[in-house]
């Protein structure tokens, strides 16, 4: 079983720069895809960022792609740096997590086991 943490969230304003950190506890965490996905009112959970198990690959919504660095820390932290936030950027941010033995990211909600809390993120004009 793994216990994935979000922190980081909070309030900035446009333009401004958020790193979200996403903690693990549990089983070993090195051969874990991870992800990005996050959720604003009224509308569905997307998917932001993912990264493979190794780090070396990782892939974004076109709308974050050159703004928003996923990265993996230790073996059992990933990071999600944002800059240049936008006010249509406001949402919760959940970090996700699914055992691979692949060199994969995942681009789906479905796709992963693992979910934290979630972390809010919100960007004022």
């Amino acid at each position: 079983q793994v216990q994935l943490v979000e922190s980081g969230g909070g309030l900035v304003q446009a333009g401004g720069s958020l790193r979200l950190s996403c903690a693990a506890s549990g089983r070993t965490f090195r051969s874990y895809a991870m992800g990005w996905f996050r959720q604003a009112p009224g509308k569905e959970r997307e998917f932001v960022a993912a990264i493979s198990w190794s780090g070396g690959d990782a892939y974004y919504l076109d709308s974050v792609k050159g703004r928003f660095t996923i990265s993996r820390g230790n073996a059992k932290t990933v990071y999600l740096q944002m800059n240049s936030l936008k006010p249509e950027d406001s949402a919760v941010y959940y970090c996700a997590a699914r055992e691979t033995y692949s060199s994969d990211y995942y681009t789906t909600d479905y796709e992963y086991t693992y979910w934290g809390q979630g972390t809010q993120v919100t960007v004022s004009s």
